[in-house]
């Protein structure tokens, strides 16, 4: 949800009028899908990062609107939190070179933002969840100043009626109450755009929940929350339950969260928005003065606001997006999935791994979603968020089996026979799927480097808790400027 919004207060004639024209647009989408030119002859892809700022002392910088000015670029925007920023890299191919200009642009940009960072006494950091955050920085007045945020904040608030609980069990417990979304703020990701045809929209989108549990497991960043270990990837409970507008009866009444995996494999693009509006009320039922049917009628393209705007308030894993560039509508997935960091080269790592097996998955002869059902899928990838490179996940006609050996034996082929299929270059293919390789033979990713690190300052420094996150954090940032592999940082 990215629009800026200024009204606070919604009238029950406004949510009337906004679901009759949220359902128009539908009606005016499902005739898209049947006859209409979307742009899909030469797949582009996107990228968008969410980043941490950090004073000296490692603590969260709460100063991201005067950053935001001094960096003066329009690839950076705000983000929940104040100590958040996003960063959305331009959309492009990634035949030939295409990740090593990704990798240019994105140090580059990076790297000038972190030069204007330093001006207000802070520095970026790319990682899933930062792990000096407290309960006392994720309140109500922390949160950015665009006043969506509050909207937005006051919306899923408001339609849950009481506090929203945080209870989260892994290594060690968290449990907990806000009066907000702000810990929301804390779930920091990596999102991945992959434009797609069409008639081959729920192929993709199918093969992404397919492998979402894979990809979580070799790319876990996010193993603190509160000074507290939890799961491999934390902010995957973070973000499902910090959003969560239903009470307990609700939840008993099988009432779908907004923060959803889903519930069934797709036959096209149009279930996932019919789903949306069957299922979900709206938060922010605001109408635009477009009539879709008029223009879609006239011979132009709907913008369809309302059933964008709707689609950018259900947070699926794997979110379908319809959007406009140059004049021509396009689809895309939107991969959801995975935490920020720890470097530019990983995060890069993670999308060949994403992009080559989605499109080998999706472009095989016997389609993995054939074979595996959609609740295996769902169990899969809460076991990886708990459990990350040490997870065993299921898999058609292997069984139960250790995430690494199935990345290792099966998967890493067929990820780079799609890469083989957008055309990269094989010494772009081979570098960073080899960076996931070597994650899988080490056993060495984000949360493990994290928890290691925080163990070794605790045992051999002698640091309790706080302290030993402090410490880890400010050697996770020098580590993260050198770009090397996160599988090959030392602990110590």
């Amino acid at each position: 949800m990215g629009r800026d919004v200024s009204q606070g207060a919604f009238t029950r004639e406004d949510r009337v009028r906004y679901r009759q024209k949220v359902r128009r647009c539908l009606d005016v989408f499902a005739l898209m899908l049947d006859d209409f030119g979307f742009d899909a002859d030469r797949p582009m892809t996107g990228l968008e990062i969410e980043l941490n700022l950090v004073d000296s002392a490692a603590e969260p910088a709460m100063r991201n609107e005067e950053i935001l000015a001094d960096i003066a670029d329009p690839l950076f925007q705000t983000e929940l939190g104040q100590f958040n920023l996003e960063l959305n890299a331009e959309p492009r191919l990634i035949d030939g070179t295409g990740f090593a200009d990704y990798e240019h642009d994105l140090r580059s940009s990076l790297s000038r933002a972190d030069e204007r960072a330093a001006k207000s006494d802070a520095k970026i950091v790319l990682v899933g969840i930062l792990p000096t955050l407290t309960e006392g920085h994720l309140v109500e007045d922390n949160l950015s100043t665009n006043e969506r945020y509050r909207v937005l904040n006051d919306q899923i608030v408001g339609a849950r009626g009481e506090d929203i609980e945080l209870d989260i069990r892994g290594v060690e417990q968290l449990r907990t109450h806000t009066d907000s979304i702000a810990p929301e703020a804390a779930c920091t990701s990596l999102q991945f755009h992959l434009q797609v045809a069409p008639d081959s929209f729920a192929d993709y989108w199918n093969a992404s929940q397919a492998i979402a549990g894979v990809q979580v497991a070799i790319g876990a960043n996010s193993p603190f929350l509160y000074g507290r270990q939890l799961w491999a990837e934390t902010r995957i409970a973070l973000f499902e339950q910090a959003t969560d507008t239903r009470p307990d009866e609700l939840k008993a009444q099988g009432v779908r969260p907004r923060v959803w995996f889903g519930e069934r494999w797709i036959t096209s693009i149009f279930d996932l928005f019919e789903e949306n509006v069957r299922y979900f009320p709206p938060l922010l039922p605001i109408c635009e003065d477009e009539d879709p049917v008029e223009v879609l009628h006239s011979g132009g393209v709907p913008q369809l606001g309302e059933l964008r705007l709707h689609n950018g308030t259900v947070y699926r894993w794997n979110r379908p997006v319809y959007d406009i560039m140059n004049g021509r509508p396009h689809l895309r997935v939107e991969n959801r999935v995975l935490p920020a960091g720890p470097t530019v080269v990983d995060m890069l790592a993670n999308a060949a791994f994403y992009f080559g097996l989605a499109r080998g998955l999706a472009e095989a002869d016997r389609p993995i979603w054939s074979q595996l059902t959609f609740s295996s899928a769902e169990e899969n990838f809460h076991a990886a968020a708990r459990r990350g490179l040490d997870a065993v996940l299921h898999w058609p006609r292997i069984g139960d089996v250790p995430v690494t050996k199935l990345v290792l034996e099966q998967l890493l082929p067929t990820a780079a026979a799609g890469l083989d299929g957008f055309g990269v270059a094989p010494a772009q293919r081979d570098r960073l799927l080899g960076i996931i390789e070597q994650r899988c033979r080490t056993g060495r990713n984000g949360a493990v480097w994290q928890t290691e690190a925080v163990w070794a300052a605790e045992r051999h420094r002698g640091m309790d808790r706080a302290d030993a996150l402090h410490h880890m954090v400010q050697r996770y940032a020098e580590l993260q400027r050198g770009n090397e592999p996160v599988h090959t940082w030392p602990v110590d």
